[in-house]
């Protein structure tokens, strides 16, 4: 279906096209239309047509999208129709806090395995899997099929883990290491950088703030 290159800004916007139509199916709406669409996501009924047809459309004009179905279709565009094996490395709050959240599994991705250094976390059972130390690593990835690696680790930890972990033959990494990776070109590699969201959320705080204070000031 997809062969021509997508950009970046669509493929991120995917992922929130396809929570809002679960919305709707929770909400038992069989059909919307872009205009309706544009105005649950704040973004223009253009910019989804446009989005869309990158894939093949899916509306039919006079009637919009039917909810069910273009839920479906974005979920196999997402790859959300297979199951994907994943693999969390560092077992601190965060790894741990990843492990717990049952979402995934909802979505197709199963955590098959948690590592740290910590001995004291050796053996503590995560939603029915246990923590493994980290010198298990290798053995457990060449005798599993394994297809996402969390990387939860510090940040000066994480450039030799993902490098690790490469040369193990993982393809894709979640990195919640606040340092970028410099890994080989055919490596995925999907950036959640928290503190950077915070200081976004920040910079847009401190705008209300100086305009508000103008405000008083004329």
């Amino acid at each position: 279906m997809q062969e021509k290159d997508i950009s970046i800004a669509v493929i991120k916007r995917l992922p929130r096209y396809y929570r809002y139509l679960g919305e709707l199916l929770e909400n038992d709406v069989v059909r919307i239309s872009s205009k309706e669409l544009s105005e649950k996501m704040k973004v223009t009924a253009s910019q989804i047509r446009q989005d869309l047809n990158n894939f093949g459309g899916f509306g039919q004009q006079g009637y919009g999208y039917n909810v069910e179905y273009l839920y479906e279709e974005i979920g196999k565009i997402l790859g959300l129709d297979k199951q994907y094996n994943v693999i969390i490395i560092g077992a601190g709050n965060l790894g741990q806090a990843l492990a717990n959240y049952i979402d995934f599994e909802r979505r197709g991705f199963f955590v098959k395995a948690i590592f740290d250094v910590n001995p004291r976390l050796e053996g503590i059972s995560i939603r029915g899997v246990e923590i493994q130390m980290i010198e298990y690593l290798e053995e457990f990835v060449k005798s599993n099929t394994i297809h996402i690696a969390a990387l939860t680790v510090p940040k000066l930890k994480a450039p030799a883990a993902a490098k690790e972990l490469v040369n193990l033959g993982i393809k894709a990494i979640w990195n919640f290491a606040p340092t970028d990776l410099n890994l080989p070109p055919d490596v995925l590699v999907e950036n959640v950088h928290l503190a950077e969201s915070l200081m976004t959320l920040s910079y847009r705080l401190k705008e209300i703030d100086d305009a508000e204070l103008e405000g008083t000031e004329e």
